[in-house]
């Protein structure tokens, strides 16, 4: 089954250009991020025309995440547990059954969390963009966990908004102080992954210049100056059911791209 993360950066600008990736690629399932389309809007009809079934938690101009899927996806639920009162559509996840397994799929758009804004202690300042970031971080964590005791392959995919180490970064001078690379943000990375996680891309391929988004500002990437923050983690029971990962890097280089590609995960399911 193959199963890709894509922020597409806004479902409107992006159509063309991720319908003609899917018709290539032929993905099972997708988990997309930053739909920016309350769910009314988002053209489902689309996918649907593709054999997608298709479920979405959409926001009016911001954020939003989706899941397309071959497959009839069951037990969906939206918005990540642990805060009633948040409503950034962040989270989406469901259950799809394969010819041998059945995976529980989570898909995320972590928060930027940039401007980091600190207190006179070095610490995050409450309510900024900097400490919902890791606010969340720790209820993703708490969601781990859980995922873990299910003890079913399950997998959480989607645009972290975290470079987990320096060689995720072609310049990573530039981004010492930005929260995508604070020390707090990747320590928050790393707890999740420590409990028993494998980082599915980092499983398959080692070494530096492996990016997954590139700016449109500055000529980012013709001169690949990118960055590696679009990632899956699988529970144990995933990662054995683990056949390839793999960045699908061209796609940046078409037309009307979004500033992410798609990574792309193959699970024997």
């Amino acid at each position: 089954m193959k199963i890709a993360t894509f922020n597409i950066n806004g479902i409107k600008a992006r159509l063309n250009a991720l319908t003609a990736w899917i018709d290539e690629a032929q993905p099972d399932v997708i988990l997309c991020q930053e739909i920016k389309s309350v769910d009314e809007a988002f053209p489902g009809e689309v996918f649907e025309e593709r054999g997608y079934n298709v479920e979405t938690h959409g926001q009016k101009s911001f954020n939003g995440v989706a899941i397309l899927s071959k497959l009839p996806l069951e037990d969906v639920s939206f918005g990540l547990p642990g805060d009633d009162d948040d409503e950034q559509a962040r989270w989406i996840e469901a259950t799809v059954v394969g010819d041998t397994h059945a995976c529980r799929l989570c898909g995320l758009y972590l928060p930027n969390g940039n401007p980091v804004e600190l207190d006179e202690t070095g610490r995050p300042v409450a309510g900024g963009k900097y400490a919902y970031k890791l606010d969340w971080m720790k209820r993703l964590e708490a969601r781990a966990r859980d995922l873990l005791a299910d003890e079913m392959p399950a997998l959480m995919g989607g645009d972290y908004n975290i470079i987990p180490q320096a060689e995720d970064a072609a310049k990573p001078e530039a981004w010492r102080e930005d929260a995508l690379f604070r020390p707090e943000s990747r320590d928050a990375f790393r707890r999740i992954v420590n409990l028993g996680f494998t980082e599915a891309f980092r499983a398959q391929t080692q070494g530096p210049g492996h990016y997954s988004f590139w700016d449109y500002q500055a000529g980012a990437w013709q001169r690949n100056n990118g960055i590696r923050i679009d990632h899956f983690l699988l529970t144990p029971q995933a990662a054995d059911l683990m056949v390839s990962c793999e960045i699908q890097k061209d796609v940046r280089g078409r037309e009307k791209p979004s500033d992410h590609v798609p990574v792309m995960l193959d699970l024997a399911l």
